[in-house]
Parts: structure tokens; C-alpha cells; sequence
């Protein structure tokens, strides 16, 4: 056997030339496709992995679990909360003086109703026919009448007692009001009613039950 012959050939083939030629098991296609694939998805693995702590360190990651425990009416906000606005004070009845006025055809109704508000605890002004302004010319149950500043305050103390009565304003700068009495009306307020309406329009508004709150959820139960 020639030093040039392969090991193996067992003196069948003999090489001739210069060069030796290389012997090669063949490639298998399937193993290098398969290997190639393994090392794609383990790429997108761990980019996926790598992802989710970005997220969890960011605090991105929280986001779905707190939308998902959240409560109804937590959204949180991303302005600061503004404080409170304070409610304003509103003047007792005992501090409200009334004119009544009466602009229809039936006589002795402004006494009637100055009397009533008196009980109720209003200080009674002057009692009378309306102005001229005025006298029969008030379709709707009354008006209340009183200066700028009366709007918000004694105008809105007044308007408890008389449903749909109209509250007006005009330049007068003495704190006494006007109920002008109108050809809808039939009677004040029952008491009771008034009373409630004040008590709300006096009572500070409450805030809303904060996120959590144990004592809120069990009192809905």
C-alpha cells in the first residue's frame, strides 16, 4: 500500500498527484436548520425577558394590576388636589328682614304672609300693595327682590319658602329684601319642606370616600 492511499481504501483506489483529498462526513441539513431555529428563539426570549425587567424596574409593570384592583371612582389624577372651597355661611332667618308685597286682586294676602313668615323666624319688614312696577304685573307665584350682594345669601334663605318664586336684583344698598307676592301664588312653603331645604343649602358638601376605605365598602353592603 502506497503512503499517498487513504486509511481505509484498503489498496482499492490509489491517489495520484499531489494532493491529498479531504474525506468529509456529508452535512445533515435537518441538525444545522434545527440549530438555527433553537438559536432564534431563544433571541426572542430573552429580548422578551429583558423587556419585562425594563418594565418592573421602570414601574410600568404595575400599570394592569392597578387598573385591575382599582375601585370604581380611584382614578388617581395627575394634578395636585386643589383645596377645599369653603362654603359660605348663610344668614339665619333672624337675620333677614322681609317686605311683603302683595301684586294681585286679593286683599289681606301680604298680612297673611308676613304673619306666616314671622313664625318661621324672619324679622318683618314694611307690609303692603306693591309698586307700581310691579302692582298686577307678576304672573308667576312671586319675586324676590334685594341688592347685589342679597343673591347669594338672604335672597337664597328667602327662596326656600316659596317655590318658583323669581329672585331679582336692583340698586339698592340696604340689606332688607322684597317678596312680592304673584297671581300664582296660592301658599308658602310648608314649614317642614323649607326647613330640610335650608339645612341642606346650610350643610358643607361631603367628600368623596377615599380609595380603600373599608368603612365605606362595608356601609354599601
Amino acid at each position: 500500500m502506497s503512503m499517498l492511499t487513504p486509511p481505509g481504501m484498503g489498496g482499492k483506489y490509489r491517489v495520484t498527484g499531489s494532493k491529498y483529498p479531504r474525506m468529509r462526513r456529508p452535512r445533515n441539513r435537518r441538525r444545522i436548520v434545527l440549530a438555527a431555529a433553537t438559536a432564534v428563539a431563544a433571541l426572542g426570549l430573552a429580548g422578551w425577558g429583558t423587556t419585562q425587567l425594563i418594565d418592573v424596574f421602570s414601574g410600568d409593570g404595575g400599570k394592569s394590576t392597578t387598573a385591575t384592583n382599582r375601585e370604581p371612582g380611584c382614578e388617581p389624577s395627575s394634578a395636585s388636589p386643589s383645596p377645599a372651597t369653603p362654603v359660605k355661611a348663610l344668614p339665619r332667618p333672624s337675620q333677614i328682614t322681609v317686605n311683603v308685597y302683595n301684586a294681585t286682586t286679593r286683599s289681606g294676602l301680604a298680612k297673611s304672609t308676613a304673619d306666616e313668615l314671622e313664625k318661621r323666624g324672619f324679622v318683618i319688614g314694611k307690609v303692603g300693595n306693591a309698586p307700581e312696577t310691579y302692582d298686577k304685573k307678576v304672573p308667576g307665584s312671586g319675586i324676590l327682590l334685594g341688592a347685589p350682594t342679597a343673591s347669594d345669601s338672604s335672597l337664597t334663605v328667602l327662596g326656600t319658602q316659596l317655590k318658583g318664586a323669581t329672585p331679582k336684583t336692583d340698586t339698592r344698598k340696604s340689606k332688607d329684601v322684597d317678596l312680592i307676592i304673584g297671581t300664582a301664588f296660592k301658599a308658602l312653603n310648608v314649614q317642614k319642606e323649607a326647613d330640610q331645604a335650608l339645612a341642606i343649602l346650610s350643610a358643607p358638601a361631603k367628600p368623596s370616600p377615599a380609595c380603600g376605605d373599608t368603612r365605606h365598602r362595608t356601609a354599601q353592603r
